[in-house]
């Protein structure tokens, strides 16, 4: 039973393309979890699979062209797979906005992020993490822009009359890159002095 489980897993892990996240209860119709577990472990071993966190494994890219081998997904790409796994809304805040635009080069230990979820933390490595925290804010994650989202989350936390000239520059920069009618719709969910400054960009 657990060789054709392994080749099922096998056969659904390789079927899809490379940077796609797994749980352990994707394979909920394969076998009991225990044998589930010690299956992506073993995978795991033979450089098939990276173990993200408990019962979160991926799939890797392979960096061809400086033949790095297997690239490790950003905290981001963790927190998304997921939310879209527990079908919740997310929004990254703080320092973790600023480093994701390129606003600050600090890069910080936890990736904090507002969910429509449960408040948690999940540890990614050697004393890093994703910390996700409740809110019942419908405005906070009704953002039509991922994009948007993270100028506004970044600019809270930069605070006003506290953005500098290079800063400015880049977040322009990164305006070029939202939809004029995302832009119109999620302008509306920001703090009227990150309107003010935007609209001026």
């Amino acid at each position: 039973m657990v060789g054709s489980a392994q080749n099922i897993v096998n056969e659904r892990i390789k079927s899809v393309d490379r940077g796609n996240f797994f749980f352990g209860q994707d394979f909920g119709d394969v076998a009991n979890p225990a044998t589930i577990r010690k299956i992506l472990e073993r995978l795991v071993k033979e450089g098939i699979l990276m173990r993200i966190s408990m019962g979160i494994y991926y799939y890797p890219k392979i960096d061809t062209q400086y033949g790095l081998g297997a690239v490790y997904p950003s905290m981001s790409d963790i927190a998304e797979a997921i939310a879209r796994r527990d079908q919740v809304t997310i929004v990254p805040t703080g320092s973790y906005a600023l480093n994701m635009l390129g606003l600050s080069t600090q890069v910080p230990g936890n990736a904090v992020f507002l969910t429509t979820g449960s408040s948690r933390q999940v540890p990614i490595g050697e004393g890093k993490g994703i910390k996700f925290i409740h809110t019942s804010s419908a405005k906070k994650m009704a953002f039509q822009s991922h994009l948007m989202m993270l100028i506004v989350s970044a600019m809270r936390e930069i605070g006003e009359n506290n953005l500098t000239e290079e800063q400015m520059e880049i977040i322009k920069h990164h305006l070029a890159n939202v939809k004029q009618d995302e832009f119109q719709h999620d302008i509306q969910l920001a703090p009227v002095w990150v309107r003010q400054t935007l609209h001026k960009l």
